[in-house]
Formats: structure tokens, sequence, C-alpha cells
């Protein structure tokens, strides 16, 4: 099963028609894909993962293969509810909490910092090709997101060791996103990312090439009334090698209110009668019309029918 990828390179040619059909049936039928060519630099990426990985052996692994989870695996009985996982976690929008966080080297936060900033405008941009894609405001995925404060930004950082019993854990349980799209920098050499596709466990191989995975999360699905769906996926614990994860979450921010666009809204709160008398006189027309004509009317303005 081949995983969509979208190259963005495509956006600004004879080809954008057919790269937006692409990215469309990847967040339709999929709710992950990768992207190429998206404008975040490649010696960024790279340097961000070096010294993660860097941090990763200075100040995480010992503590890791001593804590209660790496003990658990003694008792030889699959473990339901722990994660094979290090993982810490910098918030960027609206505030931040990188200083807080003083096992970080000044390299690796301004690192850190450099890529959020180019992130955050392929977040913006992947939101706006949504939006296109769906037929509503470009900006309305932002405006959505933006509550008070603006959307919300921030980016687990995920280590998934080598594991001795990797069948008795997963490096992270099932589960789907809550919030909106996940840019993911990942390993490029280990695997063991799963997302389910048409009830089957898709594996995710290492981002190879500068890509960058994407999946959209449960306010996506939301605000695009069930069209964008949010995918269940889990990390499986590897016997060789570790895992490197660094997953961006462009969210709502905590006061915003998600709901359905208004446009992706089938009509509603229409009577049957009332809608077998519009549709007797639109019955060989276009359907989408007839529908656009019954929000209309469900929202109190009936000259449209007139």
């Amino acid at each position: 099963m081949e995983i969509p990828v979208v190259d963005f390179g495509m956006l600004e040619t004879e080809k954008r028609s057919e790269t937006m059909a692409l990215l469309h049936q990847a967040c339709h039928k999929w709710g992950f894909f990768m992207i190429e060519n998206h404008g975040v630099e490649k010696e960024l990426m790279d340097k961000l993962k070096l010294l993660t990985k860097m941090h990763y052996e200075e100040n995480m692994k010992d503590s890791f293969y001593n804590s209660e989870t790496a003990k658990s695996l003694d008792n030889n009985g699959y473990i339901t509810k722990k994660d094979w996982e290090s993982t810490f976690f910098i918030s960027h929008r609206p505030n931040s909490n990188i200083d807080d966080l003083t096992t970080l080297s000044q390299d690796l936060r301004k690192t850190i910092e450099e890529y959020i900033d180019q992130l955050i405008k392929l977040a913006e941009k992947l939101s706006e090709l949504m939006c296109e894609n769906l037929g509503i405001e470009k900006s309305h995925i932002i405006e959505a997101f933006s509550g008070s404060k603006g959307p919300s930004v921030g980016t687990k950082v995920a280590m998934y060791p080598h594991c001795p019993r990797p069948e008795l854990i997963r490096g992270l349980r099932e589960h789907t996103d809550a919030g909106g799209i996940i840019l993911l920098l990942q390993d490029d050499q280990v695997p063991g990312l799963e997302f389910l596709k048409d009830g089957e466990w898709v594996k995710i191989p290492p981002s190879m090439n500068n890509r960058i995975f994407i999946n959209t999360g449960d306010q996506i699905e939301i605000l695009s009334n069930g069209m964008y769906r949010s995918a269940l996926h889990r990390v499986m614990a590897m016997k060789d090698g570790d895992r490197l994860s660094i997953a961006t979450f462009y969210n709502p921010s905590g006061d915003a209110i998600i709901s359905p666009a208004l446009e992706l809204l089938l009509p509603n709160h229409v009577r049957f009668q009332d809608y077998l008398d519009h549709y007797s006189k639109t019955k060989f027309e276009d359907k989408g019309l007839r529908f656009q004509s019954l929000k209309n009317m469900a929202n109190g303005n009936q000259d449209i029918l007139k």
C-alpha cells in the first residue's frame, strides 16, 4: 500500500490541479501522507535531528532504562498501560516554555526555534490548501483555531529506544490525535510508526529525501464535517535501533470553539414537504445548488427559493 506523497513544488506549475487533487484524496481517504519540497530547510532539519539525538544520549537514555517502564519488562506479561518512549514537550505558541527546559543546550534551543518558525509557515500553507480543497475560505482553519490568542503550537520530542522485549509493549498505544494538523520530522533509519487504513495497519517507512510526514487530528475531522478524518495510529517497539520522532502539533487555541464549517453542512431543520416542493421545481438541476438553497431556507433566507 503506497502512501501518498504530495510534492509542494508542483503547486506553482501546470500540475497544480493534479497536486491539489492528490492532497484532497490523501486527506479524505487516508488521513496521513508525506510532503516534499515544502520549504523547510534540509540543513536545519538534519541539525535538529542530530542535536536531539545527542540530547537523548546525554540526558535521557540512562534515566529511561532505569525507569519503572523499562523494569516492567521483567514481569514477562503484556503491558497495557505504559508506552516504550522517552519524551519531553515544548510549547511554542501562544506562550513558550523552552526556557524552562534547562537541560536543552543553547544550540538545540536556537535550532528548535528556527525550525518551528519555518514549520508554522508550512502548517498555515497546508491549512489554506485544505480549505481550498474543501471549498471554504482559505483562512477558515487559521481563524477557527485562533480563539483569543491564535493557534496553539507545541512539539512532542520522543525517542523510542531499542526494546529487548518488543512483543510485551507498544512504543505508543493506538490513538487518534486530538488536535489539528500534525507535522512529523521522524527518523530516517528506524521504522515503527503504523497507521490504520481500511482495517489494515500500514507501516510508515523512515522519512527519506527531506520529507515531512503529515496526519490530521480530530479537530480537522470536526471542522470538515467528517470529510477529512483523523486516523488511528500507533508506534511499535523495535528491537533494533532507536527511533526519533519530533511531532509538531498545529492545534486550536484552548478557548477556540470548533464546529463544522457551515458551507460543509448538509441542509438541516428542513421539513420534508418543503424539500419535496423545492425538489419538484429543481429535479433535473444540480443537487448541490438545491442543497445550498435549502441551507439558505433553513437559515431564514427564503428569497433564494422564490
